[in-house]
């Protein structure tokens, strides 16, 4: 039974009131005060609790989409094999492996909605497979617009969350097709994918010495296998990025670091400067120098500003993250170019996030140049 069902859920539920009742009816049984009485006490007990908690931990993961195997729970996660189309350059890897409509009205219609794909990106130059969604815009189908190219853009969640909850939770493509409706997005392709590209471990989009490469992954392989495998522009200027939280310190620092890979970039709830505890280990291989380098307000402070645009989403009361973003826009100078949404009060939550993602979506596709010929 899958981690995520909810078939799952409902027996995690049964199991929990059925324990709870025979708690109750066993109760009175058990009162005397021998050593098996006492003990059988303490066993229903703890029995009761564990099953709760386990109901409530398949619940939250259920909404929150923390897990979403035994395999990615247990870090033992198996990646599927992958087909591999060769266009000639051998440099990205990417396979469809199935599509899903956008959940509006009209969502089974591509050339109205739009159309999700589920792929698997290869990367040849970090040897990292990961699980992606594509959203591609209705105007991708439509006869006016064959042959042309569009702009993308990587949209990444947090840790450990999954790229689902970006379809489920802040309802990207949904929210993607409405703006794109009503003509205040620019049609862009979404590539919905989650940092975690070596689980369990939370590597913060870092290439950790001696150990995953997942920046490089990100600026290069994955950029490179979309721009094969759909018509979009595999220029900086035609790429932005976009994520929440682990997502979007990721997000911004890909962006100040690699302004050749990515033009636009949007940052919800993010840190700053990257964690360093038991899900990350060691990120930096004990340097000091790569611990700055990584570090966004000491990059401002001490490195060119780099010609990119930057958006920063935090909260004036609820989040940790408001003195940072005031101080990230103190010290930012041209070229860089930053805005910030702003909220009264908000949390480290999709509550949040679900307010910041349409303006944020907004604005990042109008800082991306549609590709031309030479895109």
């Amino acid at each position: 039974m899958a981690l995520t069902s909810k078939r799952l859920l409902m027996l995690a539920v049964v199991v929990a009131v059925s324990v709870f009742t025979v708690t109750i009816w066993l109760w009175p049984r058990l009162a005397r005060r021998s050593v098996p009485a006492v003990l059988g006490r303490v066993g229903i007990l703890l029995g009761t609790q564990l099953s709760i908690l386990a109901a409530g931990g398949v619940a939250a993961n259920l909404y929150f989409g923390f897990y979403s195997s035994w395999a990615d729970l247990l870090g033992t996660e198996q990646e599927m094999g992958v087909v591999v189309d060769h266009d000639g350059t051998g440099t990205g890897r990417l396979v469809v492996q199935g599509t899903r409509s956008v959940g509006l009205p009209d969502g089974g219609n591509p050339g109205k909605a739009g159309r999700v794909d589920r792929v698997t990106i290869a990367g040849e130059g970090t040897g990292i497979t990961a699980s992606a969604y594509v959203y591609l815009p209705p105007q991708y189908f439509r006869s006016r617009y064959a042959g042309r190219k569009f702009p993308a853009a990587l949209v990444l969640t947090g840790f450990p969350g999954t790229a689902e909850n970006l379809i489920t939770r802040l309802r990207y493509p949904q929210t993607a097709a409405r703006l794109i409706e009503r003509g205040t997005m620019r049609p862009t392709v979404l590539v919905l994918a989650r940092p975690t590209v070596a689980p369990p471990r939370d590597t913060e989009c870092m290439d950790v010495p001696g150990g995953p490469q997942a920046e490089t992954f990100f600026t290069e392989d994955l950029r490179r296998a979309v721009a094969e495998h759909y018509r979009v522009g595999g220029r900086a200027r035609n790429w932005g990025v976009i994520g929440n939280s682990t997502g979007g310190y990721c997000a911004l620092k890909m962006a100040l670091r690699h302004p050749g890979a990515f033009s636009a970039a949007a940052g919800l709830s993010n840190v700053y400067r990257a964690p360093s505890d038991a899900t990350t280990g060691d990120l930096f291989g004990g340097s000091r120098r790569l611990e700055r380098e990584n570090d966004l307000l000491w990059r401002l402070a001490h490195r060119p500003m780099p010609p990119v645009s930057v958006l920063l989403g935090t909260s004036r009361r609820g989040e940790d993250n408001y003195a940072d973003a005031r101080a990230f826009v103190a010290r930012a100078k041209r070229p860089l170019r930053v805005s910030s949404i702003v909220l009264e009060s908000g949390g480290h939550n999709f509550s949040t996030w679900s307010r910041e993602v349409p303006p944020a979506l907004d604005w990042l596709t109008h800082r991306l140049r549609v590709p031309g010929p030479g895109d």
